[in-house]
Parts: C-alpha cells; sequence; structure tokens
C-alpha cells in the first residue's frame, strides 16, 4: 500500500476506533483423541468412495476463522510428504440448506436412507465457507504424533442405507498418528450459529481416518452446551448422513462421538446494518491484536486493505 493510500485508510479507521468496540479471539478444541474411534474423512480413492466425518461447533458471534488443526490416523510407514491435499467445508445445521420435504417430517426427520436426519449436517455445505488446498484457499502442515497409535474401532466402508446401517463398525486398526495444522487464505466468515465442521484428507496409496475425541469435551478442550455426536456419509448416501455411533455402530446404549479438531479466529464485533459497524469490527481487532497489520496477517488476509474490505463487506450485508 502507497503512503498515500495508508495515510488515507489510517484516519478512515481513527475515526472507526473512536467507537468503543469489545471482540475475543476464537480459541476452540474438542480435546485429545481418545482412540476409541478413526472415521475415513477423504476424497474418492481406488478403493473407496468419497467420504465425509463432520463433527459440530457453536459460534455466539460472527467469527475469522483464520486456522483449524485435525488429527487423523494413517497407514504404517506412510510418509508424511504422501498427505498430498487438505479440504474444508462447513454446514449449516439440518434443516438449513436443506430439502425438508424429502424427509417424514418430525420428529426425527427420516428419510427412505436413513433413520434421522434430526441434528445432522445439512444436504449442502456453506458455499463461501469451503477452502481447498487445490486451489489455493487454505495451507497445511503435517506433524507426526505417534508412529504407532491404536484405535478400538473404525468406519471406513460399512456406511450403508437403512435397514442395513448398524455394521457395528470395520473393526480395529493401527497407523500413524498424524497433526494437520490449517490456515484459512483467506479466513472463513461465518455469522454467529450453530454449524458442522468437515475436512477432507487425500493420502496417496492409503486412508485417512479422523480420529475421535472425548464426549462430552474435557480439558484440554472448551465444553459447550448443546454439543452433537459427529455424524457421516459417502457419495452414495448423499444428501443423507448417519450417526456414526447410533446408526453405525450401535449397541445399547449406543456409543456417541466427538472428533478432534480445533479451530483459531476472532470474533467481530460490530452487527451487519446497524450504524458504527464498521468501526465496532475495526476497533475490536485492533485490540485482538494490537493493530490492525498484526490482525490481518495472524487472520490470514494479505493486506490491511484486505480486512478492511472483508469489514465493509461484512457490516454491508
Amino acid at each position: 500500500m502507497n503512503a498515500i493510500a495508508r495515510m488515507a485508510l489510517t484516519s478512515t479507521l481513527g475515526l472507526w476506533l473512536a467507537t468503543p468496540a469489545c471482540a475475543d479471539l476464537l480459541s476452540f478444541s474438542t480435546g485429545t483423541p481418545d482412540g476409541l474411534l478413526g472415521a475415513l474423512s477423504q476424497p474418492t480413492a481406488s478403493e473407496t468412495l468419497e467420504t465425509e466425518t463432520a463433527d459440530d461447533f457453536i459460534l455466539s458471534q460472527a467469527t475469522f476463522i483464520s486456522g483449524a488443526v485435525i488429527v487423523g490416523l494413517i497407514p504404517p510407514g506412510t510418509p508424511l510428504a504422501d498427505i498430498s491435499n487438505v479440504e474444508v467445508e462447513v454446514y449449516h445445521v439440518f434443516s438449513a440448506d436443506s430439502d425438508v420435504g424429502r424427509t417424514l417430517g418430525p420428529p426425527l426427520f427420516a428419510t427412505a436412507e436413513v433413520p434421522a436426519r434430526l441434528n445432522s449436517p445439512a444436504d449442502v455445505e456453506i458455499d463461501d465457507a469451503t477452502r481447498d488446498g487445490s486451489d489455493g484457499t487454505l495451507q497445511f502442515s503435517t506433524d507426526l504424533l505417534s508412529a504407532s497409535f491404536s484405535v478400538r474401532n473404525t468406519v471406513v466402508t460399512g456406511i450403508n442405507r437403512k435397514p442395513n446401517q448398524t455394521t457395528r463398525g470395520d473393526g480395529p486398526a493401527t497407523g500413524e498418528e498424524v497433526e494437520i495444522s490449517i490456515a484459512f487464505t483467506p479466513p472463513i466468515l461465518l455469522q454467529a450459529d450453530h454449524y458442522f465442521f468437515r475436512p477432507e484428507v487425500q493420502v496417496a496409496g492409503g486412508d485417512f481416518r479422523y480420529l475421535s475425541a472425548p464426549k462430552p469435551i474435557v480439558p484440554p478442550g472448551t465444553p459447550f452446551t448443546g454439543d452433537l455426536q459427529a455424524w457421516i456419509r459417502n457419495a452414495d448416501l448423499a444428501p443423507d448422513w448417519l450417526r456414526i455411533g447410533t446408526d453405525i455402530i450401535g449397541g445399547t446404549p449406543a456409543p456417541t462421538f466427538n472428533m478432534t479438531f480445533s479451530l483459531t479466529g476472532a470474533t467481530i464485533a460490530g452487527t451487519p446494518g446497524r450504524a458504527h459497524c464498521r468501526g465496532r469490527s475495526i476497533s475490536g481487532l485492533s485490540k485482538d491484536f494490537g493493530e490492525l497489520d498484526a490482525a490481518a496477517s495472524a487472520l490470514g488476509f494479505p493486506s490491511v486493505k484486505a480486512l478492511h474490505d472483508a469489514v465493509v463487506a461484512f457490516c454491508e450485508q
């Protein structure tokens, strides 16, 4: 940004910063893997259909989500370089973005394919929240946490339409426990609401089994009221989803699972359509990070101007 443009933007921001605001940094986590489950979550592979595993989170305020961390299992001896791509989608909770008319209605909103859609992810993702390493909208790095990590059960191929949905799982597995750190470029902007987070990981010549985390969430995770269980689907089942614990694993009582992920970012103090939305939003982010340059960098924006433009677009919704 040239000096004149920076002076003009600084002058404008100075007027906005005069408006008191309060914003917070986002730091959400479901905790660490509990060794109970590994659920497939990856694009189409040579022996498996595209399979998606999703778990939920809640935002109490509009938020820029700048990053995420997920933990999963890959086959023993697989080089980390074989993790070739990551894609992230975000879903509303059913019945948003869904064809309710194809269900049987309350109380469970069952369909011809699955026992329930109540509290599932929506039929389709939020388009402008999708980030994909293959198109440069996210960057990722990988770390080996353990060369040998075991889970008691897995869900890989046993994802079936009702009445054959309860398979008890595909059995135990051992592999390399890997952590994938993700930076969203640009960050994902979401309004206050309840969502599902769905990562897919491409591994050359192998599967990515997304690892479960304790349910209910325990420290060092961040518990929240309304925590839902994890869901899964493959390309044959879409747009429907199955509950991994209740529908597929089964039992009396059936287990329920969270998946291991964390999210980072910053809330937005302003309210779209209200006076001083821009000022409150910019002021809150400045307080969070000390200055706007730091806010733009930490959140994954290429410049202060890009952050400013995102705030303007948010406030004009």
